[in-house]
């Protein structure tokens, strides 16, 4: 029996490889998406919006209808909808995925309760080789230690809104723990100015936006005498939806809680 995957946002670029996704995927089916209500594309199937020809399903603008008809929903959309969808998850115990970044510490609080009530899962990247490098980068942290510098850099297209990036973070947050670092506290995000020399131990970030670019990160672990990249570049955002979709179906039966893709990976 196929699991039915609903879409918020489903008009969207994202939403629509979403929904090509799940309609090309064995055991997904689609079970339909919805907009907010100010979308001019309200009451066009859905299929034809993601390029598919007709699905039968019209886009809606009531999420609630949609977690009613659905065993999971996928979410890249904006923190202050994640966290009203994550509510309807909890009180409709339908697997939430949430792909959407900018979320802060009390949106954070939301989705965190939601999950003590049904399997939510959240990440920066739904990327399987992102995910694989956030273990890498750890365990690089962890084994080369204090004398060498933690460097993050990502560049993103021009329209991103938040920097760095959600995934840039979750880099940031996988390196400090390797290393036994605070990240709240140990990371520089600017510098400008005379800066003095570079105190050993903080985590620096650094960040591009321009054109079309769909997503690079690289972790630099600059020594001296050498320097380790861990480099990720997406050639295309298809890898994201598949990431999703793989959750989405995975988290199907488990327990209320908060997982991530290292999660669905086994990692």
């Amino acid at each position: 029996m196929s699991i039915r995957i609903g879409v918020v946002g489903a008009a969207g670029r994202m939403g629509q490889m979403l929904v090509r996704e799940i309609v090309a995927t064995t055991g997904a089916a689609f079970g339909g998406g919805t907009e907010n209500p100010s979308s001019p594309s309200l009451g066009r199937d859905v299929g034809e919006i993601a390029g598919l020809g007709a699905l039968q399903s019209k886009l809606g603008a009531d999420p609630a209808a949609l977690f009613g008809a659905c065993e999971a929903v996928i979410d890249f959309t904006a923190p202050a909808a994640t966290c009203a969808h994550a509510a309807l998850a909890a009180s409709n115990r339908k697997v939430l995925v949430i792909g959407t970044t900018g979320v802060t510490a009390d949106d954070q609080k939301k989705i965190d309760a939601a999950a003590r009530s049904t399997a939510i899962v959240q990440s920066t990247n739904f990327s399987l080789g992102v995910n694989l490098a956030f273990a890498l980068v750890e365990e690089a942290a962890r084994r080369l230690g204090p004398d060498y510098d933690i460097e993050i850099f990502e560049a993103h297209h021009k329209h991103k809104v938040d920097a760095p990036s959600g995934t840039a973070l979750s880099l940031g947050r996988a390196a400090a723990k390797g290393r036994g670092l605070d990240f709240a506290k140990d990371t520089v995000r600017a510098r400008d100015g005379h800066t003095g020399a570079r105190p050993a131990g903080p985590i620096g970030f650094s960040v591009a936006r321009g054109g079309s670019e769909i997503g690079e990160h690289t972790v630099m672990f600059m020594g001296d005498g050498e320097r380790l990249e861990i480099a990720h570049k997406a050639q295309g955002r298809q890898v994201y939806a598949k990431g999703a979709v793989r959750a989405a179906l995975w988290a199907q039966g488990k327990a209320p809680g908060l997982y991530s893709m290292r999660d669905v990976l086994g990692l």
